[in-house]
């Protein structure tokens, strides 16, 4: 087959370690992606965002239902044909002699995915590990950071629960203390939250774990400033950045942090189980690797992919998720996230009974909303969502009840308005039971 052929010559020098991934870029959906780009040009990124037939081409470019609306991106992102076609392909490849194929082939690609990250990312290619999610990476760091009894990590009751759990399993077995804050969200306020941290922190505190945002409610926080103050007192600093790695417009040595980890999974749309962990070059060998390696306490970031057998298929395919976000542009598309999340909130809030808790200023927020009906449980709002086949999800935990909206760059203003005319109606029999 053609297909085939092309794929072949694209796998050309793999085994001298110079994997060429099957960028979408070499295609024909790029001469489409440079047509439809030149509609945009000399427009600011919050222009571009207003598009609607730059980004009706790009709903085109998903698989998504047409009949269920999927606002649950927060949880998982679907993926652009284009990265299901290269995941396709490389699983056929892998088929035809697994061992070989994968182990001295694809496995060969992963330096120059690692490259491809990196300079998304605006990293060194030697801090960042290729995982399976944020969560292996937050626990790689959390489970393997020298601690002893006594040492002091600052968290927040608002973090996510499988990073609260491994601190607390830190906790039981090694003696370390954990000290909590509760955040009082959403905040338009920087100073609130670096007074927050900084108040918790004592002369014991090694670690402080950030949520750069926070995904109940689609906070973000300023992790810059906050690990600023933590370095002054020397005070390591990890970062959750599973919601805003490919959602929000930065660079990870932007954060000033030493530990950061996400899932490509989400906002980037690569594969399911897909995921990269940084740690500062100076740190890695003070990290130990989570799973055996020749050198657990060694210097080389890769004792952290000693994962044995994995999808070599969906990892090669993140280089095309990587080659689709460019195509649109990191600030075109933080550009677009936050557009459609104000354009729904900013009308939902004005349906009587009906309240938004998630800050506007796009400093402090992206795709991600929370809402509320009055005299409804979340679980209520949520069934009467999902009853019109809108997907959402619920949310109740620690002070933040609602439930979670989150559009991706595949939702049109259409979908919007049937959400709103949807929570209109359940807002308005809720006002007319009570």
């Amino acid at each position: 087959m053609n297909s085939r052929r092309t794929f072949l010559r694209q796998l050309g020098g793999a085994t001298t370690g110079a994997l060429a991934l099957p960028a979408f870029l070499e295609t024909a959906r790029a001469e489409s992606f440079v047509q439809h780009n030149q509609r945009l040009h000399g427009l600011s990124p919050q222009q571009a965002a207003t598009d609607e037939d730059y980004w009706g081409w790009i709903k085109n470019e998903y698989t998504v239902s047409p009949n269920l609306l999927n606002f649950n991106n927060g949880g998982v992102c679907p993926q652009p044909k284009a990265v299901q076609d290269a995941h396709i392909r490389f699983y056929q490849y892998c088929n035809e002699a697994p061992s070989y194929y994968m182990w001295r082939v694809l496995d060969q690609g992963r330096e120059a995915l690692r490259e491809k990250l990196a300079e998304l990312a605006g990293c060194e290619a030697e801090e960042l590990a290729i995982n399976r999610n944020a969560t292996e990476g937050l626990n790689t760091i959390i489970l393997g950071l020298n601690l002893k009894p006594g040492d002091e990590v600052v968290v927040s009751k608002q973090d996510y629960p499988n990073m609260l759990n491994a601190w607390r399993q830190r906790e039981k077995r090694d003696g370390i203390k954990l000290v909590w804050i509760n955040l009082d969200l959403p905040r338009e306020d920087d100073p609130y939250f670096v007074e927050k941290y900084v108040s918790a922190f004592t002369p014991r505190t090694k670690v402080v774990h950030i949520t750069h945002l926070v995904n109940w409610i689609g906070q973000v926080t300023p992790v810059r400033k906050i690990a600023d103050e933590a370095h002054q007192r020397g005070i390591e600093v990890l970062v959750d950045g599973a919601h805003t790695f490919a959602h929000l417009d930065f660079k990870i040595p932007d954060l000033g942090c030493d530990y950061f980890a996400t899932s490509l999974h989400k906002w980037l749309c690569a594969p399911f189980g897909s995921g990269m962990m940084y740690v500062k070059k100076n740190k890695i060998k003070d990290v130990w690797a989570l799973l055996s390696s020749p050198e657990p306490d060694g210097p080389d970031i890769r004792k952290f992919e000693s994962l044995g057998t994995r999808s070599f298929a969906s990892e090669m395919a993140i280089g095309t998720a990587v080659d689709f976000h460019n195509g649109i542009g990191s600030a075109r598309k933080f550009a677009r996230l936050h557009h459609l999340q104000r354009y729904w909130t900013d009308q939902a809030q004005q349906i009587p009974g009906v309240k938004i808790h998630t800050p506007k200023d796009a400093q402090y927020s992206g795709a991600i909303a929370l809402v509320s009906v009055e005299g409804l449980k979340p679980s209520e709002v949520d069934s009467g969502l999902f009853a019109k086949k809108i997907h959402a999800v619920g949310i109740v935990w620690e002070n933040i009840s609602g439930v979670r909206v989150t559009p991706h760059v595949y939702t049109s203003l259409k979908d919007l308005d049937r959400l709103l005319n949807t929570l209109d109606g359940i807002a308005r029999a809720a006002r007319t039971k009570s």
